[in-house]
């Protein structure tokens, strides 16, 4: 199985290692070549440096292989265009977009792809928090 991961910060760099770990063929592309430090020293997957609206880049990086692509960046409209272009130019068979703003969360869950929105999770576990801590 093959992913390429768009966005080797934090997340894009720890999910890329672990689907690495778990047998995976991975491919990280970041903008930034700094962003392979993340990955470590022995780094075995492929590394690309580029933007990922450019489908240049996406190529090389082989988005055309891929059975899973993550858009991992830290921001939502490249990786909801990123996402777009992956299901339905690429048909990548599994497609999932961090979206930090909740409501176009909302707004593209069921478009599909996967989207994980870490603001809208923080936002229900910190009110499911307070209120029961409030009830108690």
């Amino acid at each position: 199985m093959k992913a390429l991961i768009v966005g080797c910060g934090r997340v894009g760099s720890a999910l890329a290692k672990r689907l690495q770990e778990a047998g995976w063929e991975v491919v990280a592309l970041d903008e930034s070549e700094e962003a392979l430090g993340r990955l470590g020293e022995h780094w075995p997957g492929e590394f690309h440096v580029g933007h990922a609206l450019d489908i240049s880049v996406l190529e090389s990086a082989g988005i055309r292989d891929a059975d899973a692509l993550v858009a991992s960046t830290d921001g939502d409209n490249t990786n909801i265009v990123v996402a777009q272009v992956a299901k339905l130019r690429y048909e990548v068979p599994h497609v999932a977009a961090r979206i930090l703003d909740p409501a176009r969360a909302k707004f593209y869950s069921g478009r599909g792809f996967d989207v994980v929105s870490p603001t809208g999770t923080a936002i229900e576990a910190l009110t499911e928090s307070t209120l029961g801590s409030v009830r108690a």
